[in-house]
């Protein structure tokens, strides 16, 4: 639902094709091709035959790849067919999909092979443009990654405005529980080591480490019982995740994953048969 309304979007926003509708029509037929210009994992492929269904229709469309492949520059996306109005008004949407969701695959790759030698897990957050959560965090999982809760229900997480208005972390945990029967897993967002005390005596599922140094969440684990999960986040690059990974946590949450993954390269090429 969300990626039908996506697209939708995205091609109400091209608006109208004056160009190629005064100088195409539909039955001048159109053949072309999706090639990678770099090389990067593949994610958004079903997307394309969605694109051209919902730009008119009546367009063929053979997919050369499966998300989650890695492919080289040149790579044979897509081969394309179907009236040059149609396609030509489906083009960007398409490569702006692919580029995007390959572009965050590619970027969790990075991530993931970061941690190669640790027993933590790579998360995404909810730090995503709004509307394509739901295609971003797929991208995630393209690019073997993990994704943490895709909207506020599915864990009830306390940050530090939560944990200001309640007054302390263990009012809130104790709020949340007696209103929500059952109560969905409970996690706490921590600064210092007097809070992770606080979400330990608690019992929550789950305690967050919110841009802690090193030394710091090493001394913060070490009041952790193995009972509860735990979380690094804040501050984390690919040039630091081997050193934070490396300290035992179980999970750590990347919002790098989504908001800021550069964009793969992919072009359309319209081809003489």
């Amino acid at each position: 639902m969300f990626l039908i309304t996506a697209i939708k979007v995205a091609l109400t926003e091209d608006g109208a094709d004056l160009t190629s509708s005064a100088l195409f029509n539909e039955s001048d037929q159109a053949h072309a091709q999706i090639v990678a210009k770099q090389d990067t994992i593949v994610a958004g492929v079903p997307i394309i035959p969605l694109v051209l269904e919902m730009a008119g229709g009546n367009c063929n469309s053979v997919l050369n790849v499966d998300d989650g492949d890695r492919i080289s520059e040149g790579t044979l996306v897509a081969a394309i067919q179907g009236p040059a109005p149609t396609v030509l008004k489906a083009e960007r949407v398409i490569l702006n999909f692919l580029s995007h969701l390959s572009g965050i695959a590619e970027q969790t790759s990075k991530y993931v092979k970061a941690l190669d030698d640790c027993e933590t897990y790579l998360l995404d957050t909810r730090k995503t443009v709004p509307g394509l959560r739901y295609p971003e965090k797929y991208a995630v999982r393209v690019g073997g990654g993990q994704n943490h809760r895709m909207n506020l229900s599915d864990m009830l997480m306390l940050k530090d405005n939560h944990i200001e208005q309640a007054g302390s972390i263990g009012e809130a945990v104790r709020t949340l529980r007696s209103t929500h029967d059952p109560c969905p897993p409970v996690e706490v967002e921590c600064r210092t080591l007097d809070e992770v005390r606080e979400a330990v005596d608690a019992q929550v599922e789950r305690i967050m480490f919110d841009n802690m140094k090193p030394e710091q969440i090493t001394e913060a684990l070490e009041l952790v019982p193995d009972s509860i999960e735990t979380e690094i986040s804040g501050g984390i690059t690919l040039e630091n995740i081997g050193t934070y990974g490396k300290l035992g946590a179980d999970f750590i949450s990347v919002g790098r994953l989504t908001n800021s993954a550069p964009a793969s390269d992919f072009s359309m090429q319209f081809i003489n048969l």
